[in-house]
C-alpha cells in the first residue's frame, strides 16, 4: 500500500521512493544498475529486496524512473 496506517511510515512506498530518488539525484549521471542502487539504498537504510522491488515498480508506474538498457534512470 502506498499510504498505510502503519506505525512505521519510513517503510512505506512513498518514503522509500523519495529515498531512492535522492540516491539517483546524488549521482552525476542520474542512472545506476538496479543491484548497485539496491546496495546504495541499503548502505543508507535497511530495506528488504521485496520493498525495494515494489518501490521501483511504483516509481516506474508514476513516471519518476525508467529502464535504460538495464540501468535505472531518473526521469526529468
Amino acid at each position: 500500500m502506498i499510504l498505510g496506517t502503519d506505525t512505521r511510515p519510513d517503510q512505506q512506498l512513498y518514503h522509500l521512493g523519495a529515498r531512492i530518488l535522492s540516491i539517483l539525484n546524488g549521482r552525476d549521471r542520474h542512472a545506476m544498475r538496479a543491484m548497485d542502487l539496491y546496495v546504495a539504498a541499503n548502505q543508507e537504510y535497511a530495506v528488504s529486496a521485496n520493498a525495494f522491488a515494489l518501490t521501483l515498480d511504483w516509481l516506474f508506474l508514476a513516471g519518476a524512473i525508467r529502464n535504460n538498457d538495464g540501468s535505472i534512470e531518473r526521469c526529468s
